[in-house]
C-alpha cells in the first residue's frame, strides 16, 4: 500500500503534460513528502468540462461497512465502560474516516459509482515510497534518478461530507485516491502485495481521463519490470 509519495516538479510541467487548461492551486511549493489526508494536486475534469489542476485531500470515502464496523466497536467499548449509546445513527455519522488512499477492487459496488470519466483524475508524482523494515525503512521508487514527472491513475469525489479527524468535526472536502495493481520489480521485492497504477504516456493519460471504463480498466496493470528504480532509502521525504 502506497501511503507516501513526493511531487517536486512545478505546476507548468504538470499542466503541460496533463493538458490542463486551468490552475486553481495558487502557488504550489515542492512537496517532498505527501502523506494520507494531505491536500495535494490532482488533474480533474471540473463540472464545467474544463480540465484543471486543483487541490484535494488524499483519501477517498471508506465503505459504509468499514464505518459501520468501526462505529459498532466504538459503541461496544463505550457500553463496556457503562456508557450506553442512545443514538447509534448519530455515533455512526460522526465516526472518523481518514479515507482510503489506495483502490484495488474496482468491481466493488463502493468504487463502481466513481469509475466513470467524470470522477477519474491524474495524480502527479515524482517518486513514491513503500515501507520495508528489512530494507532500511522507506524505500523510494521513481522512473529514474532525475525523478521525471508521471501520474497515478486516480479517482476523486467532489464535496464529500464526513469526519476526517475528531478535532475537526464534520467537514466537506474534495477527496481523491489512486488505483493499485500487482507489483512488478523492483517494487515486488520490497512490497509484494501491490504497487500504484502508473501512467507515463500521453495516450494513457488521455485514455484514463476520457475513455469508457471498459477501455480504461486495462490501464490497471503494473509497469514492465524494472521500469522503476530505487532512488532513496530510509527517509520520510524524497528531497532528491
Amino acid at each position: 500500500m502506497c501511503n507516501l509519495y513526493s511531487l517536486t516538479k512545478g505546476q507548468r510541467a504538470i499542466i503541460e503534460l496533463a493538458r490542463a487548461m486551468r490552475d486553481t492551486t495558487g502557488n504550489l511549493p515542492p512537496m517532498p513528502g505527501i502523506f494520507p489526508d494531505y491536500a495535494a494536486p490532482i488533474v480533474r475534469t471540473a463540472q464545467d468540462g474544463v480540465r484543471e489542476l486543483a487541490l484535494a485531500r488524499w483519501g477517498m470515502p471508506s465503505s459504509q461497512k468499514a464505518l459501520l464496523d468501526a462505529a459498532t466497536k466504538r459503541a461496544q467499548k463505550l457500553e463496556a465502560k457503562g456508557k450506553p449509546v442512545a443514538d447509534f445513527k448519530a455515533l455512526l455519522r460522526m465516526e472518523p474516516d481518514s479515507g482510503t488512499t489506495n483502490i484495488r477492487n474496482t468491481s466493488s459496488a463502493h468504487w463502481k459509482r466513481w469509475l466513470g470519466p467524470a470522477n477519474r483524475c491524474l495524480v502527479p508524482f515524482t517518486s513514491f515510497s513503500e515501507f520495508n523494515k528489512d530494507h532500511g525503512g522507506d524505500v523510494w521508487f521513481a522512473l529514474g534518478e532525475e525523478r521525471p514527472l508521471a501520474f497515478f491513475a486516480g479517482i476523486w469525489v467532489q464535496g464529500w461530507t464526513s469526519v476526517r479527524k475528531m478535532k475537526e468535526g464534520e467537514v466537506t472536502a474534495d477527496l481523491y485516491g489512486f488505483l493499485t495493481c500487482e507489483p512488478s520489480e523492483p517494487v515486488a521485492s520490497i512490497h509484494p502485495k501491490a504497487m500504484p497504477v502508473i501512467l507515463t504516456e500521453p495516450a494513457e493519460l488521455e485514455a484514463w481521463m476520457v475513455a469508457p471504463w471498459e477501455e480504461a480498466k486495462a490501464l490497471q496493470r503494473p509497469l514492465p519490470s524494472y521500469s522503476l528504480s530505487i532512488v532513496a532509502l530510509g527517509s520520510k521525504n524524497d528531497n532528491q
